[in-house]
């Protein structure tokens, strides 16, 4: 059998110490490795490329270039289409959290989150999922999208959403209450396999990067409303 090819993890952070300590952990998983360190936005997206990452651990406050800039470039370079990023925060720093999800970060984990959760984390970004908590993502986004100052719009554009079924819409608002494949389908008698069918044909329709520019759709659309709940 096989053994699969080890995540391949690249850590963005400007403080030294707790880069080394991430990296002790990331090494400490045998289906993991570190191939490389920045210490700033434009070194996170040089080694994205010549490192050959799969998952990009970025923190958001950094010097030069920060990591939401830092993750608009991946998301924007077709090289780089397979590179997932999981942005590090705080709980005092909603709009940036927003913002680095329209920009294209597949995610986020705070600071002082358990070891083992950021393991896993970064396990289920690099298979392609979005890291979406459902209570306090929704309630996130939905809080920081009512601001008036809200950053400008990247996301796919609401009147894109014209272009979906009804069947569409009706996943499209599971997917931005937090619900993973197997609850929409339970929600909507639906098997999980065509639940996710139906999650990927609209991600296709809307040009979405992933599950978290969906939750940002479906908002900035008012398909849901802020503070509508699970």
């Amino acid at each position: 059998m096989t053994t699969p090819e080890p995540i391949r993890v690249l850590l963005a952070d400007d403080q030294t110490l707790v880069r080394a300590a991430f990296a002790m952990l990331v090494e400490s998983a045998r289906d993991m490795e570190v191939v490389g360190q920045a210490g700033n936005g434009a070194q996170a997206v040089a080694l994205a490329r010549s490192a050959r990452a799969d998952v990009v651990v970025m923190d958001v406050r950094m010097p030069e270039t920060d990591g939401i800039e830092a993750t608009r470039r991946i998301a924007a370079d077709d090289d780089l289409a397979g590179v997932r990023v999981l942005v590090l925060t705080t709980y005092d720093d909603d709009e940036n959290v927003v913002a680095a999800l329209r920009a294209g970060a597949s995610g986020f984990l705070v600071k002082d989150t358990r070891p083992a959760d950021l393991l896993d984390a970064i396990r289920t970004v690099a298979a392609g999922d979005s890291l979406l908590s459902p209570g306090p993502t929704a309630k996130l986004i939905a809080r920081v999208l009512r601001l008036p100052d809200r950053p400008p719009v990247s996301a796919p554009a609401p009147a894109r959403l014209a272009g979906l079924s009804e069947r569409e819409r009706e996943v499209l608002t599971m997917v931005a209450r937090g619900l993973n494949n197997a609850e929409t389908g339970e929600a909507l008698g639906l098997s999980p396999l065509t639940a996710k069918t139906h999650v990927s044909r609209i991600m296709g329709k809307l040009g979405a990067r992933d599950r978290a520019q969906l939750v940002i759709a479906a908002y900035e659309s008012g398909l849901v409303a802020p503070g509508a709940d699970r």
